[in-house]
Parts: structure tokens; sequence; C-alpha cells
């Protein structure tokens, strides 16, 4: 049965993003967030990367997740560290909150885990529907060059009680005319040489144009977007293996 960040995965993503770790995309949102005093929203928060970091900023941050295990992690990563804040299970898509936000937040290209396009449509216009009147979306989304079939990848962590963790992964499908790519990961866990644990995941990735996703943005209500490349505002990109962010004002 495959699963979709189930314990294993988020155990991996704790271990692989720690909470003290940076590409540069958190001091680059605190930057862009520095005049925000309301409240800000960080949609698919996962263990807290980011929302931990900007919390001990001073920043007011609400979080969800689609994973339960994603959220324990979470939740146990703002414990240590002091924190108490809001946070719960949701979909980007479907969830519902009566505050209104001065800013959402989506890094690190998890946007495109939603890979059917009425899906990520859904997901823009609920973040529009929970921003104030001039309230800013910045979200960041990758661009996908290696769309090879069967190839094997693996990987392998050490947790701190010594167990191993092993993550196959293979593209098994590349949808060229819905514009994603569906990967199978398989987990494994072993404890002094022995398979304690597996766990399968489907991993699918929509991938966008740049000019294509403004026109979405515009399409959906937001205005004044800006397009950013390796988290240097305004930089149009020119490096396909960049982060890409776009910033967007959302208007009634």
């Amino acid at each position: 049965m495959l699963s979709y960040y189930g314990r294993l995965s988020s155990e991996v993503y704790d271990i692989d993003k720690p909470i003290d770790h940076s590409f540069r995309d958190v001091e680059f949102y605190i930057d862009r967030l520095n005049l925000c005093r309301g409240h800000i929203l960080e949609p698919a928060a996962g263990t807290g990367r980011v929302l931990v970091p900007l919390l001990e900023k001073g920043f007011k941050v609400d979080g969800f997740d689609s994973s339960k295990d994603m959220l324990n992690i979470c939740r146990d990563n703002c414990r240590k560290k002091g924190l108490n804040p809001k946070l719960f299970e949701a979909k980007m898509e479907s969830f519902i909150q009566d505050t209104r936000y001065d800013a959402i937040l989506v890094p690190a290209g998890t946007f495109l885990l939603l890979h059917q396009r009425a899906d990520s449509i859904r997901a823009l216009q609920n973040f529009h529907k929970h921003l104030c009147t001039g309230g800013r979306l910045i979200i960041d989304i990758l661009m996908q060059t290696d769309f090879s079939t069967g190839t094997v990848s693996t990987r392998t962590w050490v947790c701190s009680n010594g167990d191993i963790i092993t993550l196959e992964s293979k593209v098994v499908e590349v949808d060229y005319i819905n514009q994603y790519t569906v990967s199978h990961n398989r987990y494994e866990k072993w404890r002094e040489g022995v398979l304690i644990q597996t766990e399968l995941e489907r991993f699918p990735l929509r991938w966008y144009g740049l000019e294509e996703f403004k026109l979405i943005l515009e399409s959906t209500g937001f205005k004044d977007i800006v397009i950013s490349s390796d988290y240097k505002f305004g930089q149009y990109p020119s490096n396909v293996k960049d982060v890409i962010t776009f910033e967007a004002v959302a208007i009634n």
C-alpha cells in the first residue's frame, strides 16, 4: 500500500532538513515579511523547518499539514524551543479558518505536490480567500529537468540511536500533457543489520512554466506579481536549477 508522508518519510525529512538548516530561504522570507505585523499562515508546514525560526523572530505564524506524522514532529520541535503555535491537520485546497492572514508562505516547492491542476487551482483560490485585502502570497516552485523513467537512486541516513534509514526512489511516470511526474519511493529502517520497518510512497510532482504560473496567479485574483530566483528579490530566473519565488498581492 502506497502512503504519503508517513512515519518514515517524515522522520527522514526531519533528519535531512532540520530546524536549524536554511537554504538561504529562511533569511529571504524573514526579509520579505519584515513589515508584516498580522498573522502568517504556512500551509504544508512539515516538521517546522521554516515555521520555527519565523516564530523565534517574533512573527505570528499558524501552520498546517495533511500528514499527522509531520505535525507530530513539528509540535515536538516547537515544544523543544518553548513555542506553542496553532497547528492543525488540513489540505491546501480545502482548509477553512476564521482568520484572515496578512501573508501565506509556501516554501521549498511544496505546492508542486498538488499534481492535479484542479487541486492546485482550488488551493490558490483558497489562499486568496484567506488573505486580507493587500495580503501577500509567497510561494516557491522548482523547475523539473530530468524526465527519465526507470532510473533508481538511493540515499541513506543515520538516526540518533544508530538506526539506518535507506530510500530507494524511481520515476515511474511522466505525464507531459498534464505536466507532472510520479516517483515510487521505498523507505527501509534497519537496526543492527535487521530490517524493522518498510514504507512505500507514491510521490507526484507537478511542473509549471514561469509565465504560465504568473497568469494562473493573475486569474485567481492576485496582482503586483514579482518573480525572483535563487532567493534574490526581483532577479528573473536564468538558471533552471534555481528555486523560483513568486510574490503576489491579493485583491478583491
